[in-house]
């Protein structure tokens, strides 16, 4: 599978993930995924008959934490890049991570309607919670094309989902 490959096949397996995670808590309908070109979002879906676009995203930390969880091969030049990132805490790099995706996708514009961003947590040091409990120190860009902004909390969505825009869903999470 070569990288283009692998790219849409982790677009599309997010985007399954999320729509059967937000049906199951909202009880609302979202089908039929198809996978769209660039100046579009990355996938379409329907959410309760309507037409939906949602651009995918992974939050791995850093390129050396993404070619790791891929499962690429490290020379000794990247292995010790991660060896050093280990000794930041954590936290910290999740906040950086996180505010440096939001800000980069919110410079993209689409041609399309709706739009959702749709960020699965790839990093298997970072936990839904992890992420909730810092959910107040993220930075939203003032300017973005996104009407709502969802977090996967893991790799395989055991944890769920977490709602991290508009503020009217994110005060939902705090109960």
């Amino acid at each position: 599978m070569n990288g283009n490959e692998e790219k849409i096949k982790l677009e599309h397996d997010a985007a399954r993930l999320f729509m059967r995670l937000y049906e199951q808590r909202f009880g609302i309908t979202m089908r039929h995924i198809w996978h769209n070109e660039p100046a579009r979002p990355d996938v379409s879906c329907y959410y309760d008959d309507q037409k939906l676009d949602l651009e995918i995203a992974h939050l791995y930390g850093s390129e050396v934490e993404a070619m790791h969880i891929l499962g690429r091969e490290l020379g000794e030049n990247t292995h010790k890049e991660l060896l050093a990132l280990l000794r930041t805490p954590a936290q910290h790099r999740l906040l950086t991570a996180l505010n440096r995706l939001i800000c980069n996708k919110a410079e993209k514009s689409y041609n399309t309607q709706r739009v959702w961003l749709v960020i699965r947590n790839a990093n298997p040091l970072w936990t839904r919670r992890d992420i909730l409990a810092h959910q107040r120190q993220l930075h939203m860009p003032k300017q973005h094309p996104f009407e709502q902004i969802w977090l996967i909390g893991d790799i395989q969505g055991h944890s769920g989902i977490l709602a991290l825009y508009p503020p009217t869903l994110t005060a939902l999470e705090q109960g």
